[in-house]
C-alpha cells in the first residue's frame, strides 16, 4: 500500500473536522451578510446571490453597543496585562531562584490550572457578594486574572527553563545588574511565550461568559459583550442577521489578533509544551 493511501483516512478525517469547525463560522458571517428573504427561506440558501451591510448597520446602532465594547476591552487587557506581569515574576522565582516551599506551590500552580472554572463561580459569587464587589468591572478583571494565571505561569516558566542562565551570568560578568540582564537579555527570548500566553488569556477573557453573567446583575451598563449578545435576540426579536452580524463584530478581534500572530504563537505553545 502507498503512502498517500495510507495517508487517506487521516485526510479525510482532517477534511471532516475542518469542515465541522469551519462551517459555523462560516454560516454565521454568511448569514451577518444575507439579505433577510434569504435568512427566512425555507430552503437554506448557502451561495446567496446578493450580500447587503444593513444587518451590520444595526448591530452597531443597538442601545450600549459601543459600551459594551469598550467594557471588553477594558477586563481584557487588564487581565493580561496583569497576568503576565505577575506571571513573569513567578515564573523567574521559580525557574531560577531556589527557595523553601518552591516544588510545593508549582505543584499548586498546576492544581488550579486544571481545576475546572465552574467550580469557583458559586464561591466567587459569595467573596464578591460579602465584600459589596458584584456589579463592578474590576471584580471581573481579577477574576479572569486568577483564571489565566496558572497557565500563564506554567508556560513562562517552561520557556525560561529551557534559556540558559549562562546568558544572564554572562550580562552579568560585562557589568549588567541582574534586573538588567535578565530584562536585555533573557526578555527578548521570552517573546514566544509572552505572545501565546497573551493570546490565550486574550481569548479567554473576551468570551468568557459564566462569570460576566453571574458577576454583573444589577449595572446593565458594566455588561461585557458576551453577556450582551445572549440578550440580542431579544432587542431584535427574530432578526437573526444583526444577530449574527453582532457576533461577527465579536468575533472579529480574535480572528485578527489570531492571525496576525499565529506563526509565533504556535511556535510559542509548542516550544512551551516540550520544554522544561
Amino acid at each position: 500500500m502507498s503512502g498517500s493511501l495510507r495517508r487517506l483516512p487521516l485526510n479525510a478525517g482532517a477534511l471532516v473536522v475542518f469542515v465541522l469547525c469551519v462551517f459555523p463560522v462560516y454560516w454565521m458571517v454568511l448569514t451577518a451578510f444575507k439579505p433577510t428573504p434569504d435568512i427566512q427561506a425555507e430552503t437554506p440558501v448557502f451561495l446567496p446571490t446578493s450580500l447587503t451591510l444593513e444587518h451590520f448597520s444595526a448591530a452597531v446602532k443597538a442601545d450600549g453597543f459601543w459600551s459594551f465594547w469598550r467594557n471588553s476591552l477594558l477586563v481584557t487587557a487588564g487581565c493580561v496585562l496583569l497576568a503576565l506581569a505577575v506571571a513573569l515574576g513567578s515564573a523567574f522565582a521559580v525557574a531560577r531562584l531556589r527557595w523553601k516551599g518552591r516544588r510545593g506551590f508549582v505543584l499548586m500552580v498546576f492544581i488550579a490550572q486544571v481545576a475546572p472554572w465552574e467550580a469557583l463561580l458559586i464561591p466567587m459569587y459569595v467573596i464578591a457578594r460579602d465584600t459589596d464587589m458584584l456589579d463592578r468591572l474590576p471584580t471581573l478583571t481579577l477574576v479572569y486574572f486568577m483564571i489565566t494565571l496558572p497557565f500563564t505561569i506554567v508556560t513562562l516558566r517552561s520557556f525560561l527553563t529551557a534559556i540558559p542562565r549562562e546568558l544572564e551570568e554572562a550580562a552579568q560578568v560585562d557589568g549588567c545588574t541582574r534586573a538588567a540582564a535578565f530584562r536585555r537579555v533573557t526578555l527578548p527570548l521570552l517573546a514566544p511565550g509572552l505572545l501565546a500566553t497573551s493570546l490565550f488569556g486574550f481569548i479567554t477573557a473576551w468570551n468568557e461568559f459564566a462569570f460576566a453573567n453571574m458577576l454583573i446583575i444589577k449595572n446593565q451598563d458594566d455588561r461585557t459583550l458576551p453577556v450582551w449578545l445572549s440578550s440580542f435576540s431579544n432587542v431584535f426579536g427574530t432578526d437573526w442577521g444583526a444577530t449574527m452580524a453582532a457576533s461577527t463584530l465579536f468575533a472579529l478581534p480574535v480572528l485578527i489578533l489570531f492571525l496576525v500572530l499565529q506563526r509565533r504563537v504556535a511556535a510559542g505553545l509548542a516550544g512551551g509544551a516540550v520544554k522544561g
